[in-house]
């Protein structure tokens, strides 16, 4: 399941993002990435675990998790510290597919990456190319949106990012690993929460409502890996 999640950085966020990230020192990004990874990636970005990293790091951490579309779509489990990039001059990242098991370069614990997400921090008119596109059974779906916006996507997805022939890319990247493992699953779960939203939004919490909220707990509850 791909979702677009508005808002996940207000503009005054961005802004001091895009300051703070304006005068740093960036690092070859095939630095956290394998073999393969490094055959087709040509970007640069912001090295693990820096204070600059840990602090808007944090920043993006903390507002993903109180947005509730973020929690119904992928129900964390663990995040994994995000990431800082920077496309520029023709750099792109080339067809791949994101690794299964991610190390938290802070305190080494080993996650699952079931689901990625990428937060973007230039405006789509500040740029040429750097779409973000992600491939599936329905096909190529190229993403490009708004300073503060993210997008969710699994991470075994395929997809790749287009070069950048004007401007620059800024952007910050990172995994989850989902108290449910399974895609299909959390896509049922969230259009199930979705819809008991509305429905309580039009009607209350009537019988019905309380009905299909037990389901809801009940199917999370048989399907989660905690």
């Amino acid at each position: 399941m791909m979702l677009h999640i508005p808002g996940i950085l207000t503009p005054d966020q961005v802004k001091h993002f895009r300051q703070r990230l304006g005068s740093t020192d960036w690092i070859d990004g095939r630095a956290s990435v394998g073999a393969q990874g490094a055959q087709v990636k040509r970007n640069r970005q912001l090295a693990e675990g820096t204070p600059l990293a840990l602090e808007l790091g944090d920043i993006v951490t903390r507002a993903l998790t109180a947005n509730p579309l973020f929690f119904s779509s992928v129900l964390p489990l663990r995040i994994l510290p995000p990431y800082f990039n920077s496309y520029a001059g023709g750099e792109h990242y080339g067809l791949h597919i994101d690794g299964a098991v991610r190390t938290n370069g802070v305190n080494l614990q080993n996650m699952r990456a079931d689901v990625s997400t990428t937060v973007f921090l230039s405006e789509p008119d500040e740029y040429d190319g750097g779409e973000l596109i992600v491939m599936d059974s329905y096909g190529s779906h190229e993403v490009k949106l708004a300073a503060g916006d993210a997008i969710v996507y699994p991470s075994s997805s395929v997809h790749r990012v287009a070069p950048v022939t004007r401007g620059e890319r800024l952007a910050s990247f990172l995994w989850t690993q989902s108290m449910v493992r399974d895609d299909w699953r959390r896509a049922m779960l969230f259009d199930l929460d979705q819809n008991i939203q509305k429905l309580r939004a039009q009607h209350g919490d009537n019988e019905a409502v309380v009905g299909l909220t037990g389901h809801y707990h009940n199917l999370l509850r048989m399907w989660a890996d905690i």
